[in-house]
């Protein structure tokens, strides 16, 4: 079987609970050959994983880079103007005038529409760009628009929507990928790459959902620079690509169940979906056989705003006026755009007065080290799929204290605290109880490694997927009833009684 993984800014090309995911996948079922596609910043990324064996190729899609274009040569005719003027139709026509469903199919006509333009040799890029584009959006916002609630959109913002819309649309005209399975291994412009897949040879396809792609978007557009009019359209263009995606998917695949209502808020299908929570190896995560010599807070992770290590540095410096020796390690990298972040985390510290005690310490070379560093491991995300991280630490027989986003309260349950995001006072009750109590800490780290062992095991994730991918692609006998993909049996992980009631909706 050959199985195409679809990636956006992760495997092979960065590290992450996305990329650690993908290279698991494939290492861990090497009777499969794999072939990966990435969606790339400019295509000269250089590859921070040791390509499996099985591995046969992996090739990018540049989003950002390498397509610089003058003036459009020709004008674009009805071929693309018919199904540009739908996709403009579906993006901007107000929500409470368009019925949801109605949305999504006329959004997903419209992309292929796009995708048959440039299938049959038109310069897609050049189209979107042209000045029949831009007028087109004009005459979208100008006409779709009941009533304008900010400033009319202005040229200006036409021409920065369409050149947004060209980069965003690229995989449509990336060569169709050839496989048996298209897996995505997260929504968002991955699915474009598995769309032309499932158009050109009607392959299968299965996506993944770590964290929720449209939750993010929400996130990184609140302090957008954009103007008004762009931002709202990119949204649209998120939000519907996303529900489309539910539309055309086989099998999707969940990795919580909070993950799992965000679907089926956007339309997914709940016959289409199977939860399927992250695992571990547990002998590449050992329990820890002692603790350090003075009360520690261990963090792993990339420092990303994503991550709120404000919450949690504010949060040590209530610890530290309790319990006066504890110490706060920060494990992980920061990617070249988290330089500033970065920068504000550690001027933070020093204006808190923590500096000796709270050290960002950079990467480590293995996680196991930095879940063993700790007395408790902490995560305070204000947005997460299903982390590794807290799985991890759990294995280590470590007790984390956490912020209820994503799958985190279904990973945990009753064996460790998770608390309210960007709540710092609630962050460091939560880690000085844990701290202070031996036995209690003693007890949650026993009980959260057997909590892994039972649930999260990588055995039991790998069999989940090779069920998923056998159940698509092998035939059925003459006669034979039609078979149904079994669904997760890890039973829905209680929330901690004491939990307040609205912890774990959204």
């Amino acid at each position: 079987m050959r199985i195409a993984l679809v990636s956006e800014g992760t495997y092979p090309y960065a590290m992450g609970g996305v990329s650690i995911w993908c290279e698991q996948l494939i290492k861990g079922m090497p009777d499969y050959r794999w072939e990966v596609v990435a969606l790339t910043v400019d295509g000269s990324e250089q590859s921070v994983f040791a390509a499996p064996a099985n591995l046969d190729r992996v090739h990018s899609v540049p989003l950002w880079g390498g397509r610089d274009r003058g003036r459009p040569r020709q004008t674009p005719g009805p071929a693309f103007t018919g199904p540009y003027e739908m996709f403009l139709r579906a993006l901007i026509t107000p929500l409470d005038t368009l019925r949801p469903e109605q949305g999504r199919g006329l959004f997903l006509l419209a992309l292929r529409g796009l995708y048959e333009y440039a299938a049959s040799g038109g310069d897609l890029g050049e189209a979107l760009v042209s000045n029949e584009a831009v007028t087109m959006m004009l005459d979208a916002w100008h006409e779709l628009r009941v009533e304008q609630t900010t400033e009319a959109p202005t040229v200006a913002d036409a021409i920065q929507a369409t050149w947004l819309l060209e980069h965003m649309l690229r995989p449509l005209s990336a060569p169709a990928v050839e496989a048996d399975i298209v897996h995505c291994s997260m929504n968002g412009l991955s699915m474009l790459v598995a769309m032309v897949a499932k158009w050109r040879y009607g392959t299968p396809l299965v996506m993944s959902e770590h964290g929720i792609y449209l939750r993010e978007r929400y996130i990184s557009y609140l302090h957008d620079d954009a103007p008004h009019a762009v931002r709202v359209m990119a949204l649209s263009f998120f939000r519907s690509l996303a529900g489309a995606a539910y539309l055309i998917t086989d099998v999707l695949a969940p990795h919580s169940a909070y993950n799992r209502r965000w679907q089926l808020h956007n339309g997914a299908d709940p016959e289409r979906m199977w939860t399927m929570y992250n695992g571990v190896e547990p002998a590449e995560f050992p329990a820890a056989s002692s603790e350090p010599d003075v009360p520690t807070i261990s963090f792993m992770g990339r420092v990303d705003p994503l991550k709120d290590l404000h919450t949690l540095i504010r949060a040590f410096a209530l610890v530290r006026e309790q319990i006066p020796n504890a110490r706060l390690r920060i494990f992980g990298g920061t990617p070249a755009v988290n330089r500033t972040y970065h920068e504000s985390c550690e001027a933070l510290i020093a204006e808190l007065g923590l500096e000796g005690a709270a050290v960002l310490e950079g990467r480590i070379a293995r996680a196991v080290d930095a879940y063993h560093a700790g007395s408790i491991v902490a995560l305070t995300s204000i947005s997460e799929g299903f982390p590794y991280t807290v799985v991890e630490a759990m294995a280590c027989g470590r007790p984390c204290v956490c912020t209820n986003v994503g799958g985190v309260a279904e990973a945990v349950a009753d064996t460790g605290r998770v608390v309210a995001p960007r709540d710092h006072v609630a962050v460091a009750e939560a880690c000085i109880e844990l701290l202070k109590d031996d036995e209690l800490r003693h007890n949650l780290g026993f009980a959260a490694r057997a909590r892994v062992l039972e649930h999260f095991t990588l055995a039991q994730s790998l069999q989940m997927y090779r069920n998923v991918y056998e159940g698509l692609v092998t035939p059925l006998e003459a006669g034979e009833q039609p078979r149904h993909l079994r669904p997760s049996r890890v039973p829905a992980p209680r929330l901690r009684p004491a939990a307040p009631a609205w912890m774990g909706r959204r």
